[in-house]
């Protein structure tokens, strides 16, 4: 009997276990052990670590609002490397038009360990600072006092916004490691949203269903993960954020009053609701606002594809960019004219509009930038797409402008619009459409030098860069003239003078500048040793990754990258032996890298040139870039002897 009973009690405590279910929004409690804990059993290398962190989002069932919790505690082992945590940021949203987020409450403190007992640090709302960050958004920021090594910060806030239609992002996978991240989503089940997940990890514990939530029938989205490791970025990567893993929600549908509303689900769907935006669709069908304003010239020229340039170049040479991205204008094409400044919409709507005011088929073309990420082409989401650039169709070829940058021209543009994937809106249909950027950038280095007697080495100096790397050298150059100068002297450690750099008529960016070294030549004895490139040998291989590519290899555009390097030797000397000369390719001609010395009279000329064929490569191709950048590194590393008659 005694032993039945013993059998029953066991089955009773292992179905007890066996039925406890993971409770989700529920924060543990905060012990002594947690600031007792010395480093990170996921890492142990990890400079602070998320103990726990709940997002949670729910669609008020009353008034339709939505409310956004965060909560956060995080463990701190190194202060001084963990400044993403040492300041709270909480951004809101106020769309101008009667519509703003506000912050409802907060709660923040810093705990720590003192004599054996938990001291605990409130964080002074008093010492809020606000910032605005562009027209839209303002972040109140609050720092974190008395942080410490082995601190532990926990905050929670909430925040009620009347934006419902596009839930935010979340990534799941961040630079810091987590014993527990969960993301929990509630609404009305007469609302009805898309969940959009991108990324490798799946949750350990999931729930998703209808149950009686806030007083009402409601459906939920509940996913937990555990034991998080830190995201490992990789080099050569447009956006290292493409890979997280990460989830968003979209609102597909409300059923209100026995009627039922369906907000975006296809790309058509899409097209259809921004083509009678007014601020959107309707700024390029102004064509009276702005027909009297293009140049005489410009509206009597006969080749369309001379028309469309100068009609780009009229614009991205009157109006300026305010450095703010989205796809509905801020001011509008009129108050553009005006003012002469604006948003991405702004300026490439009205220049969709200027072209098709002079009878040239031009559409808008949606792009999610680079930093912003891929757009998914499973899940049609407006919510995708913050960019807007000009597609004008002449004899079925399209030609692609985008007016926010003095330096681009047609096909040559900035570097945050080459994400792979747009969408094309024509009048009649949308298309996704491959942005892969075809033409090469070339970066041309030019060095001529001479050897003295004493060893000083004296010369100039040109870099000269064309295509999508002169645009960026140029905006990097108008941003900071001082800073892009002074880039020369740090990266090669040369005392670099008489530096100028200026745009050629063909529109390439060239450097040049003079220079003296009295550290580039060894003596030994009779010989003098150099390197035949001087300065520009590679002195490190970017391609250096031990463990297996998880990534795409992204270049933005194909490079050619050249270095020619003249040196007049010394009267009185002769070379001892050249470097040997080398050159590899790969099998499909994608990659590939010359490197060849050669003597010409007193002179010696080195030309060094690698070349890459394409703007991004799949993972596979890792190998054979590190096998060829293995090459560079111990080509340009070689020296060679001048030896004293």
């Amino acid at each position: 009997m005694k032993k039945l009973l013993l059998l029953f009690c066991v089955i009773i405590a292992n179905t007890l276990i066996f039925a406890q279910k993971h409770e989700f929004l529920k924060m543990p409690k905060f012990g002594i052990e947690d600031l007792n804990k010395a480093k990170s059993a996921i890492d142990e290398k990890a400079p602070a670590e998320i103990l726990y962190r709940s997002v949670h989002y729910r669609v008020d069932p009353y008034n339709g609002q939505l409310i956004k919790k965060y909560a956060y505690r995080v463990k701190i082992y190194d202060k001084d490397k963990v400044e993403e945590w040492l300041n709270l940021e909480i951004p809101l949203y106020d769309n101008n038009s009667g519509s703003r987020e506000i912050l409802n409450s907060i709660k923040a403190y810093v705990y720590n360990l003192e004599d054996g007992k938990i001291a605990e640090t409130k964080v002074d709302k008093s010492s809020k600072f606000k910032s605005k960050e562009n027209k839209y958004v303002t972040v109140n920021k609050y720092a974190f006092p008395n942080i410490k090594n082995g601190s532990v910060i926990e905050y929670q806030y909430e925040v009620t916004s009347p934006f419902i239609y596009e839930i935010p992002l979340i990534y799941i996978e961040l630079d810091t490691p987590s014993m527990y991240t969960e993301y929990v989503l509630d609404s009305p089940t007469n609302m009805s949203y898309n969940i959009d997940f991108t990324g490798s990890l799946k949750p350990k514990h999931q729930k998703v269903g209808e149950e009686f939530l806030y007083g009402a029938d409601s459906k939920t989205y509940r996913f937990g993960y555990e034991n998080l490791k830190s995201f490992k970025p990789e080099k050569f990567v447009k956006n290292n954020d493409n890979y997280r893993t990460k989830l968003r929600a979209e609102l597909h549908s409300t059923f209100f009053n026995n009627g039922l509303k369906t907000y975006t689900s296809t790309w058509e769907d899409i097209r259809k609701k921004l083509w009678e935006h007014e601020e959107f669709g309707l700024q390029y069908k102004r064509d009276k606002l702005v027909k009297e304003i293009l140049p005489k010239t410009i509206s009597e020229e006969k080749d369309e594809l001379k028309k469309a340039s100068s009609i780009f170049d009229f614009v991205k040479n009157s109006y300026t960019w305010n450095e703010n991205n989205g796809i509905y204008t801020e001011n509008g094409v009129r108050d553009l004219i005006k003012t002469k400044t604006g948003n991405t919409a702004d300026i490439n709507l009205t220049l969709i509009n200027m072209l098709r005011s002079q009878g040239l088929k031009a559409n808008p073309i949606l792009i999610s930038t680079v930093k912003n990420g891929f757009v998914n082409l499973t899940f049609p989401n407006i919510g995708n797409f913050n960019y807007v650039i000009a597609a004008v169709e002449i004899d079925k070829i399209v030609y692609l402008f985008d007016a926010t940058s003095k330096q681009s021209k047609e096909g040559i543009l900035p570097g945050r619009v080459w994400n792979s994937n747009g969408l094309l809106l024509k009048d009649d249909k949308a298309e996704l459409i491959s942005l892969n950027n075809i033409k090469s950038s070339h970066s041309f280095h030019t060095t001529k030098a001479k050897i003295d007697e004493d060893g000083t080495v004296t010369g100039e100096y040109q870099d000269q860069d064309e295509g999508l790397l002169a645009l960026n050298a140029k905006e990097n150059y108008d941003e900071n003239p001082d800073k892009y100068t002074k880039q020369y002297k740090e990266n090669f450690a040369v005392d670099f003078s008489n530096i100028s750099s200026r745009v050629l008529d063909d529109g390439e960016f060239r450097s040049t500048m003079r220079f003296t070294s009295n550290n580039m030549i060894d003596n030994l004895g009779k010989r003098k040793i150099i390197n035949p490139l001087l300065f520009l040998h590679q002195t490190s291989n970017d391609f250096d990754q031990q463990e297996e590519r998880k990534y795409m290899i992204d270049f933005i555009s194909p490079i050619i990258k050249t270095k020619v390097v003249e040196i007049e030797i010394p009267e009185g000397y002769d070379i001892a032996e050249l470097p040997k000369s080398k050159k590899i390719v790969t099998e499909d001609k994608e990659i590939s890298y010359s490197y060849v010395v050669e003597r010409k009279g007193n002179k010696i000329l080195t030309v060094s040139e690698f070349k890459i064929a394409s703007s991004d490569y799949p993972k596979e191709y890792y190998p054979a870039f590190k096998k060829i950048w293995k090459v560079i590194s111990d080509s340009e590393n070689q020296v060679m002897s001048l030896i004293k008659k």
